[in-house]
C-alpha cells in the first residue's frame, strides 16, 4: 500500500464513521442534542458541527485558501433564540452538507499524488495563534484531519453514552473492514 492509498483509507475510514454518529445522534431528542457536557465542543450538536467545520476548512487549505471559514459555521439558534444567519437547522441539513463535503474531499483525494505529499500548504489560523499564517506539509494535513475525527469521535461517542444512548456507534476502522468482507 502506498502513502495516498493509505491516506485515502483513513479518509474513508472517517467519512463512514462520521455517518455512524450521524446515524446514533438521529434518535436524540432535541434536547439531548443540546444537553452540555464539559467534553468536545460542550454538546453533541455543536461537536457535529466541530467535526464538519473542521473537515470543511482543511480541505479548503488544502485546495489553496489560506482564509478559509465555513459558511454558516453556527448550529441553530444564538443566545436568546435569535436565528444564525445561514446556520444549519437540524441533523438533516448537516447530513446533506456532509455529503457535498464528502464528494469534495473524495473528488480531492482521487487526484493525490505521492509528490504532493511533501509539498507545503499555507493557513491563517483563526483559533489559538489567531492572524498567524503557517506552513504544513501537505501530508500531515491529512493525517490531522484523520486523527482529529477519532479524537473528537470518541468525546462524542462518550456523550452518546452519558445520554444514556446504550446502542453506541462502533467506529473502529477494523468494524469497516469486516463490514466491508461480509458485503
Amino acid at each position: 500500500m502506498t502513502s495516498v492509498e493509505l491516506i485515502k483509507r483513513l479518509h474513508e475510514h472517517r467519512m463512514w464513521s462520521n455517518r455512524q454518529l450521524l446515524n446514533a445522534s438521529e434518535a436524540l431528542t432535541e434536547a439531548q442534542l443540546r444537553q452540555n457536557f464539559e467534553i468536545g465542543q460542550g454538546s453533541v450538536r455543536k461537536t457535529l458541527l466541530h467535526m464538519l467545520a473542521a473537515e470543511y476548512v482543511w480541505l479548503e487549505a488544502l485546495e489553496g485558501n489560506e482564509t478559509p471559514l465555513m459558511p454558516g459555521d453556527q448550529f441553530g439558534l444564538l443566545p436568546g433564540n435569535q436565528q444564525a444567519e445561514g446556520a444549519i437547522q437540524s441533523l438533516e441539513e448537516l447530513r446533506l452538507k456532509w455529503v457535498e463535503l464528502d464528494r469534495r474531499w473524495n473528488a480531492y483525494l482521487s487526484d493525490l499524488t505521492e509528490p504532493q505529499l511533501d509539498e507545503f500548504v499555507y493557513k491563517i489560523s483563526t483559533s489559538s495563534k489567531k492572524g498567524n499564517r503557517s506552513g504544513t506539509k501537505r501530508s500531515d494535513i491529512l493525517l490531522h484531519v484523520c486523527t482529529h475525527a477519532q479524537y473528537t469521535t470518541a468525546q462524542l461517542v462518550n456523550m452518546l453514552k452519558h445520554l444514556g444512548r446504550t446502542s453506541l456507534p462502533d467506529s473502529m476502522l477494523i468494524t469497516m473492514a469486516r463490514q466491508e468482507i461480509r458485503q
